[in-house]
């Protein structure tokens, strides 16, 4: 029997032979299809600046973040990322964590618990100048609005002294809410086949000498919403636990 879950081998997505496939499959196939699908605006680009690596905290409300999300990044940058995926939901099945990790260089990652060995792939993998795409809510959005942070993207960026990117990404719930969102708002709607998204890009954040992982990943959120309320004109978004950052 293969082996899933954390134990499936994910180093074999990260060859030269499969980044080739990797990267012929998004240009042609990804990224045409999520444009089919979305009119997608990316704002704030020029924050991706620097050397990198980069550990992109995106708020998560679909399926089709990841695609939206690589879609937007600098070629350079998305040629350099990997994706942390929901061992449950990805990586169970033999056929789908093999197509998982060949189209979108994912790794498993364990959402419900605090797990040291998915936690090391993923600090290798930045040490070794990988970009990582993570979603600290740990799932699509139950409701519409942010969940509260997990601090797995403040304990990365700590021990790997890498920036924090926040990412927002505006109205991908529309897009065929039925197959690739949760939320009732988008699901219980009109199943549009196109809509107009947004990817937003903030400015980088640090680990600023003494600050807690607890109190980062609070200004993390925090920075996430911000973005969400200009983006959205909305600005109840994320007030719950958004205004404590």
């Amino acid at each position: 029997m293969s082996q899933l879950g954390l134990d499936y081998p994910t180093k074999w997505g990260r060859g030269y032979g499969a980044r080739i496939v990797r990267n012929l499959l998004q240009g042609y196939v990804l990224m045409p299809f999520t444009r089919y699908l979305s009119t997608l605006e990316v704002r704030g680009v020029e924050n991706i600046a620097g050397r990198g690596p980069f550990i992109f905290a995106a708020n998560h409300t679909s399926n089709m973040d990841t695609p939206l999300v690589l879609s937007a990044l600098p070629a350079a940058e998305r040629k350099r990322t990997v994706v942390a995926a929901a061992m449950d939901n990805f990586f169970m099945d033999s056929r789908k964590a093999f197509r998982t990790v060949l189209l979108f260089n994912a790794i498993p990652i364990d959402r419900h618990r605090v797990n040291r060995r998915s936690a090391q792939l993923a600090l290798e993998l930045i040490e070794d100048h990988w970009n990582l795409l993570i979603y600290p809510e740990g799932g699509r959005t139950l409701d519409g609005q942010l969940q509260e942070f997990k601090g797995g993207a403040a304990y990365l960026a700590e021990r790997a002294k890498a920036p924090v990117i926040p990412t927002y990404i505006h109205g991908a719930g529309y897009l065929q809410a039925r197959k690739y969102a949760k939320a009732p708002k988008y699901v219980d709607g009109p199943n549009q086949r196109r809509h107009h998204v947004i990817v937003a890009f903030g400015p980088a954040l640090r680990c600023a000498e003494g600050e807690n992982l607890r109190r980062f990943s609070t200004r993390i959120e925090g920075a996430v919403v911000q973005l969400g309320r200009a983006v959205g004109a909305d600005p109840s978004y994320g007030a719950i636990r958004g205004d404590e950052g």
